[in-house]
């Protein structure tokens, strides 16, 4: 579903930066799979390579075998906005629209029929709990409910991949659990492939397998396997081999 090839970023500059060495990876369809390391590893320059918001100096990258970065400026934009969704830390909603209207975004660049989006909207919202929201606006609801809007208006329009950073990092962890736990069951029900940027060993657990990034190059490689406390766990574990300050990581331990 998803290739990177020998990918590496240099950002240019009085003093050249590399930001990414000879990245390979491979993501298979469905697969959910969390990119943790500390701050300044290459996590986020990575997911924003893949996301083609970023490009790579060398390498490239294949999402269903094609090659983003071959397309003119609108198809790029028609392609990210198609094939991609995005969910963020700090979710990205527009405060002047509803919920509802942040939600059919996607949509209405598209131009679909006004009916044909308030169904999705409301099927949607549904899936995600929050039907009771959908006329608020922004400011009118919780970080744990823009988050769910920020999900909704990535999912609705059932992108082949689902790419997001830190989407538990402004949330508290009753919040961040459900928001986990609604990424966790999209997955398993839509079979979206997703990827997640993460310092949070909790939200991480929620994955089939961890890649972990030291100075942009890969360090380690972990399964899920049967259970999730153990998976968390080897996270840790991991997380304590790879160095990095203490606050770069959370250390919630999962329920």
């Amino acid at each position: 579903m998803l290739q990177v090839n020998k990918v590496s970023k240099i950002y240019e500059g009085k003093i050249a930066y590399r930001a990414l060495s000879d990245i390979d990876l491979d993501i298979e369809q469905g697969e959910f799979v969390g990119i943790m390391g500390p701050s300044g590893s290459g996590k986020t320059t990575l997911l924003n390579i893949i996301a083609t918001i970023d490009e790579p100096t060398t390498g490239t990258v294949l999402i269903e075998g094609a090659n983003p970065y071959a397309l003119n400026k609108n198809k790029l934009a028609q392609f990210r906005r198609r094939s991609l969704g995005f969910v963020f830390q700090d979710f990205n909603l527009l405060h002047t629209l509803t919920v509802k209207e942040n939600i059919v975004l996607p949509l209405t660049l598209d131009g679909k029929r006004v009916k044909e989006m308030e169904e999705k909207a409301e099927a949607i919202a549904e899936k995600l709990g929050i039907t009771s929201i959908l006329n608020k606006r922004t400011y009118e609801i919780s970080g744990g409910q823009a988050q769910r809007a920020a999900i909704a208006r990535a999912m609705i329009h059932r992108p082949k991949l689902l790419l997001a950073d830190e989407p538990t990092g402004n949330l508290d962890s009753k919040a961040s659990k459900d928001v986990m736990g609604m990424l966790d069951a999209l997955n398993e029900e839509e079979q979206t492939t997703m990827l997640l940027v993460t310092h949070d060993p909790q939200a991480a657990s929620y994955c089939d397998r961890i890649i972990f990034i030291r100075d942009g190059k890969l360090y380690s490689e972990i399964h899920q396997g049967e259970h999730r406390q153990a998976f968390f766990q080897k996270i840790i574990d991991t997380l304590s081999l790879l160095g990095g300050d203490d606050n770069d990581f959370s250390s919630v331990r999962p329920e």
